[in-house]
């Protein structure tokens, strides 16, 4: 069973990677993790993650979502355990891209805790982030969504305020801060600033050598905490 541990890098293509091209991805992700030692989760479509954890031995797969039912009806849902099934060991809820109701939120959670599988939680305010932090999410990923995707980082003093606030409420919860992060440089700076991860989307795939970002992202990361 994985554990979520601080430092930790998430490469997540989103939809942009599916099939051969998301697997030639994770299994460069998958190459930095064995190399760095450096925990790195790689998200991927639904139809991709038994693909890519048969193929790979580091990286931690991670659903894009899921619903908070169990086996039986539910026609069209995300079943969680399919997707454990298929290998999937963490899950992303709550992105700006397929945002979820606080009810559904904190039962998808629960549903989560179930199966042993790492939740990656999304928060666009600070209240929010709180608030999943009370949820006892795992990773509490605190983004301005108007930065996503921008290259334009939140400021430092983001960072350190929300690193505090939510250790405040929760000492236990990882926090990942990662909105317009796009280079090794904007991972070692938040992670130097606090934040126990980041990840990125348009700066690995926009990158010369997405494999090569990852590399470079990973080992700042490594740098960062090293001299915390």
């Amino acid at each position: 069973m994985a554990k979520a541990e601080s430092p930790f890098l998430i490469v997540n293509p989103k939809s942009y990677l599916y099939g051969e091209k998301s697997l030639e991805l994770a299994k460069a992700a998958d190459k930095v993790a064995a190399d760095t030692e450096l925990q790195i989760y790689f998200t991927c479509p639904y139809a991709d993650i038994r693909l890519i954890k048969e193929n790979t031995s580091n990286v931690i797969v991670c659903a894009q979502s899921m619903d908070p039912l169990t086996p039986g009806r539910g026609m069209g849902h995300v079943l969680p355990e399919s997707l454990k099934e298929a290998g999937a060991e963490a899950v992303f809820l709550n992105h700006a891209e397929n945002t979820k109701s606080v009810t559904d939120l904190y039962a998808t959670i629960r549903r989560a805790k179930e199966l042993d599988m790492i939740t990656v939680v999304c928060a666009d305010s600070t209240a929010e982030a709180k608030a999943v932090a009370c949820m006892d999410a795992d990773i509490v990923l605190a983004e301005p969504t108007d930065l996503i995707g921008t290259g334009q980082v939140a400021d430092d003093s983001y960072t350190v305020e929300t690193v505090k606030n939510l250790h405040e409420v929760n000492p236990n919860i990882l926090v990942m801060i990662a909105s317009g992060v796009s280079t090794a440089d904007d991972c070692y700076n938040v992670v130097k600033l606090g934040a126990d991860g980041t990840g990125a989307t348009s700066g690995i795939l926009n990158a010369p050598s997405p494999a090569e970002r990852v590399r470079e992202m990973a080992e700042a990361i490594i740098k960062a905490k090293n001299e915390k």
